[in-house]
């Protein structure tokens, strides 16, 4: 289980503690070295990273090609980058990844919540939904516009024990996105269909 004092300080202010601790139990890992691959619909065994170095070695073997997610907060590796170069270390460091998982699922809750007009507690699943494919309504949510301040609800204080979401490598459903099997992994982190050539720095794409 991860710190809640690492909580308290890393994550995003504009999200409460109960709201982080209930994402990352559900989405999350407690391994701040945890990278995960998936290919459409499928998982891809990799090998258990051990230090930084190898956990941003395999990031930088699979992003463009898969579905790779990172860290403490699952953070999807490709998102606004065109360049394996581009990768940073922040993601396998669990304060920073804390930072920027809470900061972007902030934003996928927020667009969650606006769709259903209301602070409702099925908007806080759907959000979870939504992290682990990358859509909602069809849309992408992490590169969608950040509808700004939306008052979200709260985890219930008498839930009881929290038990994880759905692997990632389950079909999208309900309000997912298409099968990211027949995706182009370029224009999006989630898509990954076929192998991307990022040999070519500062090449065209």
């Amino acid at each position: 289980m991860v710190d809640a004092a690492l909580i308290r300080q890393c994550a995003d202010p504009g999200l409460k503690p109960a709201i982080v601790e209930k994402f990352i139990a559900q989405a999350g890992s407690d391994d701040p070295l945890a990278v995960t691959v998936r290919s459409g619909n499928r998982i891809i065994l990799v090998p258990q990273a051990k230090t930084p170095e190898q956990a941003m070695a395999l990031i930088g073997e699979y992003v463009g090609q898969a579905v790779v997610r990172v860290g403490i907060t699952q953070y999807p590796a490709g998102l606004g980058i065109k360049d394996v170069w581009e990768l940073k270390p922040d993601l396998v460091d669990a304060c920073k990844n804390i930072r920027m998982g809470t900061v972007l699922f902030g934003k996928v809750y927020r667009i969650v919540t606006k769709w259903y007009g209301n602070a409702v507690d099925e908007a806080f699943e759907d959000a979870i939904i939504s992290w682990q494919s990358g859509y909602f309504e069809g849309k992408a949510v992490f590169t969608a516009p950040d509808p700004g301040n939306v008052k979200l609800a709260e985890p219930r204080q008498d839930d009881p024990s929290i038990e994880p979401a759905a692997d990632a490598s389950a079909k999208p459903q309900d309000r997912g996105g298409p099968d990211d099997s027949k995706a182009d992994g370029a224009s999006d982190p989630n898509r990954a269909g076929m192998r991307i050539d990022l040999s070519g720095i500062g090449g065209s794409r």
